[in-house]
């Protein structure tokens, strides 16, 4: 059952979308009635995932598999987009990791690993997708991090991903903004999903139910952002409620 079709129609790329807040994006925009089209490197999850959305909401979805450190693949990922839905209203860059933690000890494969996946993968989509963007009036939706905002001690390289991914989206938005393009960064904290923290531990082994941001959570500030018409949400904050007593 959908609940306002606020995106009734409307085409979504979802990045990294075989799990997390990818996958819960998944269902909170076809909710919404967006046709969804779901990228990862896992095409197993994600065909699992939109036969789950089709049957649910009743929405269409597509499946691409797509390495985001891939620029070729990136680009037939919005191609393929735009020849199926007839154009591209939003793209959800969510796909995301972290490697290691201490710099003497970050190995070059590592460093270069997260910097393909947070900064490439945000380069490669975001570039192929403005055209399409511009001619729906949608959106660009970064998914930043706590650790992009604030020094962080414990995995400066992954941090410094982050920053990146902030600054360029906001950027993004002082160069789109004439073109009607609305731009947003979500920063979430810790979240209940299988992405791991600096030791790899996933945190959802790590913390149960309740202790820190559920990927629900993080998906309906996603939703929310993109279903403004006329203003552009610049920036949501989604920590847990004890984050700053870290300092």
């Amino acid at each position: 059952m959908r609940a306002t079709e606020r995106l009734d129609g409307r085409a979504v790329i979802v990045t990294g979308a075989s799990s997390g807040i990818g996958e819960a994006t998944v269902h909170s925009l076809a909710a919404e009635g967006a046709n969804v089209v779901l990228a990862a490197r896992r095409e197993g999850q994600l065909e699992d995932i939109a036969d789950d959305v089709e049957a649910e909401y009743g929405i269409e979805t597509l499946v691409v598999s797509t390495d985001v450190t891939d620029d070729e693949a990136v680009d037939h990922l919005i191609e393929t987009t735009v020849d199926t839905f007839g154009g591209l209203y939003g793209l959800v860059n969510n796909a995301g990791l972290a490697r290691g933690d201490e710099v003497e000890s970050l190995s070059t494969e590592d460093f270069e690993t997260m910097q393909s996946v947070n900064v490439d993968g945000v380069f490669y989509a975001t570039r192929a997708a403005i055209p399409h963007v511009r001619e729906s009036g949608g959106h660009l939706l970064f998914v930043g991090s706590f650790a992009g905002q604030y020094p962080r001690p414990a995995n400066p390289a992954y941090a410094a991903s982050k920053w990146w991914v902030r600054g360029f989206a906001h950027s993004v938005a002082a160069q789109v903004g004439d073109d009607g393009i609305g731009v947003t960064v979500v920063n979430p904290s810790e979240v209940r999903s299988e992405f791991g923290g600096d030791d790899g531990e996933a945190f959802e082994d790590r913390f149960d139910a309740g202790e820190v941001s559920e990927p629900e959570e993080i998906a309906d500030a996603i939703t929310f952002a993109l279903t403004r018409e006329h203003s552009s949400v610049s920036e949501l904050d989604l920590f847990r409620r004890d984050k700053f007593s870290e300092f």
